[in-house]
């Protein structure tokens, strides 16, 4: 049996906006190349959680941490980290298609020819495999050169995907995975998932405790205590956690509270 390495190891972590504590001490450590759900109450700091493993949500407003979140032993919020390469080595996919209005092939070469000059030949052999490992390849290769935003959703989504494997991420974060989509859509990204996942280290939201059951290898629970502050009630392998326990399994992860 290969020994299981993290890739991010998270110790005592707490995270604030400005002055307001969103996430309490949490220490968890995510597999490299297995997948993990996240699940919990709306309002218990999943989305935060998450943002906060790649640094996005300085993007939003002032942020504070104590503790640590390391990536393969480095701290990412230590002060030499460049948050440019950290963004591409963990980067998220949104609950909702984020896609620029510009054409398929821009969308996914974009980040590439952020990180540096590509000559043509090598740039469209890029977006092909991009494209590709997102499964949508067969569905655009004929309509490379016509607006992104033309595609239906669950096809926006999987582009999404495919902009962000083109910069060979070592972890992919999913927020709110398929929230929105159509069962046919759901499917095609579960497969998708499931393809990748000897390939990266996947970190994801749901609140379908059956699609966390069938994609998983590990399952974080989280909950908010009386001050409506987020904390990880249980982290463990997903058959352990919620296959064998009837409890977890039936419950609500959108709107139930914890003890």
């Amino acid at each position: 049996m290969s020994k299981i390495i993290p890739a991010l190891r998270i110790k005592n972590f707490s995270f604030y906006y400005d002055h307001q504590k969103v996430i309490e001490d949490v220490s968890m450590e995510i597999p490299q190349n297995k997948i993990t759900a996240i699940v919990g109450p709306s309002g218990c700091g999943k989305s935060t959680f998450l943002k906060s493993l790649n640094r996005m949500s300085e993007l939003e407003e002032e942020v504070r941490v104590e503790g640590k979140v390391e990536f393969f032993g480095q701290n990412i919020y230590g002060r030499r980290v460049n948050l440019n390469r950290l963004r591409r080595q963990i980067t998220t996919i949104y609950a909702r298609p984020n896609l620029f209005p510009m054409s398929i092939y821009d969308n996914v070469a974009y980040g590439v020819k952020l990180i540096g000059w590509h000559p043509k030949s090598e740039l469209d052999e890029i977006v092909e495999l991009a494209l590709k490992s997102a499964d949508i390849w067969e569905e655009v290769k004929h309509k490379l050169h016509k607006s992104a935003l033309e595609l239906s959703c669950g096809q926006q989504q999987r582009l999404c995907i495919a902009r962000a494997l083109a910069v060979k991420p070592q972890v992919l974060l999913m927020d709110e995975l398929c929230l929105g989509l159509d069962p046919i859509a759901t499917i095609k990204i579960e497969e998708l998932i499931e393809g990748l996942r000897s390939e990266l280290t996947i970190v994801f939201i749901s609140h379908n405790i059956q699609q966390v059951s069938r994609l998983s290898d590990f399952t974080a629970i989280f909950h908010y205590n009386e001050n409506h502050i987020g904390q990880l009630l249980e982290f463990a392998p997903t058959k352990k956690l919620i296959n064998h326990n009837p409890d977890y399994r039936h419950r609500d992860f959108a709107s139930t509270r914890y003890r």
